[in-house]
């Protein structure tokens, strides 16, 4: 029987260009007023430690220049290496492209399960995120009796669909150079059975309803214009449900780590996905009631996933509004909107207590109201520190909404306590979390990672670059991360806040960060697509 994904489903309803869900207010100017009634007891959040130079008014040193990191998710590990063959034993498993021996067939057996199905099957699903494009070209066998999964080909193109606002065909083009690789990827005589999708998610989301809608019909008429790949029937090009995708994503990792195929042991325990794109993040697990009184709420959370002949119930929620970029943005229009507050600051730089000790970022603010967008200059100075981000990061976070159905976690969303329904189950972060997290960390070993860990790292990180350089002065890979990330510090702290004061995981919570297993992307794109060759496939005529 193949993997089948619940056809429960509804659409993703959220504010296009909002924080959060329709019915709470996540960082809304409202609370700001309240704030302003209270003005004297925050300008402690940016009020210094020492009686020293805050940088109001202070002029830009033009001859200090420091390479700016673009702000995307960093490329794909490589696989690992494969072992040698051995005479007289059957050929290794392939693990990329360039392992396969043979691409047309597969060693796992010699002929199909099912007699009609075809001993190899190609799948091409395209995520449209915020900060880029990329597809993933997947292979499958058909040597049992549902699809299983080989390797992938991995590619990504930037910038995203969402950077082509009311330029339709430019933004379809984009996508060309993934598809090209398919097309030099998947064998000739496969490419019309090989289908594929495109699966825009947050970003696209928050770019409008009419402008996303015309990029995703060019899309569409590009594809079965110009590739001989058929597309999906149904949502073959949309932008993705958020539930959908943390779903997916938390089917890609299980699979992967094998606790949830048909052949898995019973009572195997599932991991929890935390997922942290640019524009939204995701949470997905699947809790353990124990008291008798106690059970998942229903609602939108609630997901009855059939999978490997089990049936999970998770719980889901996409937080649009919090991924990296756009927590980064409400960071610094608030920074923004209390420095206008304490002074005549027009055209000044600005101490921001997320940057760094020492660095400097011009930011693109938005006012919210009036809609004017200007440039404004940012700087670390003396003022910056983890302590003084994270009260910030305290606003941001929205703990105190109101929680119209308990418990909640942050926001005013429902959630499952984490600490009494999945008190010691195993915790995977993936996407941001990976790229801020592992370029840190020892390269000679694995450390244990705890939540803590993220406060200690941003701890140093907010410190500057005489830290960095005693903690991480030989490692250039490390220092051209830091020197190039001047929201490092921000970021780290961002992760931790969503953690520790969202999700209430404990200090001593363990945690582990993914990006690939044995060459394969974790994240939503495996779990979609095994659900797409797990239905009816019809192939090009």
């Amino acid at each position: 029987m193949a993997p089948a994904i619940s056809p429960r489903s509804s659409n993703y309803e959220r504010l296009e260009g909002g924080l959060g869900p329709s019915r709470h207010k996540r960082f809304g100017w409202k609370k700001i007023a309240i704030v302003v009634c209270c003005i004297v007891g925050l300008v402690w959040f940016f009020g210094p430690r020492e009686p020293k130079d805050l940088g109001w008014g202070r002029k830009k040193d033009p001859t200090v220049q420091r390479p700016i990191l673009d702000d995307v998710d960093t490329k794909p590990l490589p696989p690992p290496p494969m072992p040698p063959a051995t005479i007289g034993t059957a050929p290794p498993r392939p693990t990329s492209y360039a392992s396969d021996p043979d691409h047309l067939s597969t060693v796992y057996c010699s002929a199909p399960a099912n007699p009609t199905d075809r001993l190899v099957q190609y799948a091409l699903m395209i995520d449209a995120g915020s900060t880029g494009s990329r597809i993933h070209i997947y292979k499958f066998n058909n040597c049992g009796s549902s699809p299983t999964y080989e390797y992938e080909v991995f590619k990504m193109t930037q910038p995203g669909l969402s950077s082509f606002k009311n330029q339709p065909s430019a933004a379809a083009e984009s996508l060309d150079v993934l598809l090209d690789e398919a097309v030099s990827v998947v064998p000739e005589s496969l490419r019309k059975c090989t289908p594929v999708a495109v699966k825009a998610t947050a970003g696209l989301r928050l770019l409008g309803s009419s402008e996303s809608a015309e990029i995703l019909e060019a899309v569409k008429r590009r594809l079965q214009d110009k590739y001989p790949f058929p597309l999906q029937e149904k949502d073959g090009v949309v932008i993705m449900d958020g539930k959908d995708e943390g779903v997916y994503a938390w089917i890609t990792a299980n699979y992967l780590l094998n606790t949830i195929r048909a052949d898995t042991p019973t009572n195997t325990p599932s991991y929890a996905v935390l997922d942290l794109g640019g524009a939204s993040t995701q949470i997905v697990f699947e809790p353990k009631f124990t008291k008798p009184d106690s059970s998942l709420a229903d609602g939108e959370h609630k997901y009855d996933l059939q999978f490997g002949g089990k049936t999970h119930v998770l719980y889901q929620h996409s937080y649009l509004g919090y991924g990296l970029m756009r927590a980064r943005k409400s960071v610094h229009l608030l920074v923004d909107f209390m420095a206008s507050l304490r002074a005549n600051t027009e055209g000044a730089p600005i101490g921001n207590p997320c940057l760094a000790k020492g660095t400097e970022r011009v930011v693109e603010v938005k006012e919210e109201r009036s809609g004017v967008t200007k440039n404004v200059t940012m700087i670390g100075e003396n003022i910056g520190g983890f302590e003084a981000c994270d009260r910030v990061m305290q606003l941001v976070m929205a703990k105190d909404a109101i929680c119209e159905v308990k418990p909640c976690s942050f926001d005013g969303v429902y959630q499952p306590s984490l600490l009494d329904t999945f008190p010691s189950g195993k915790v995977l972060l993936l996407s941001y979390f990976y790229d801020r997290i592992n370029p840190l960390l020892p390269k000679n070993k694995t450390p244990r990672i705890t939540v803590s860990t993220l406060a200690n790292l941003a701890k140093d990180v907010c410190q500057g670059k005489s830290t960095w350089t005693r903690k991480w002065g030989k490692d250039k890979d490390a220092m051209k991360e830091l020197e190039g990330r001047p929201e490092y510090c921000l970021d780290l702290t961002f992760m931790h806040a969503l953690l520790r004061l969202g999700y209430e995981f404990g200090d001593d919570r363990e945690v582990t960060i993914g990006k690939q297993i044995e060459g394969t992307e974790l994240g939503w794109c495996l779990g979609a697509t095994i659900a797409m060759v797990g239905g009816d496939l019809k192939c090009r005529i």
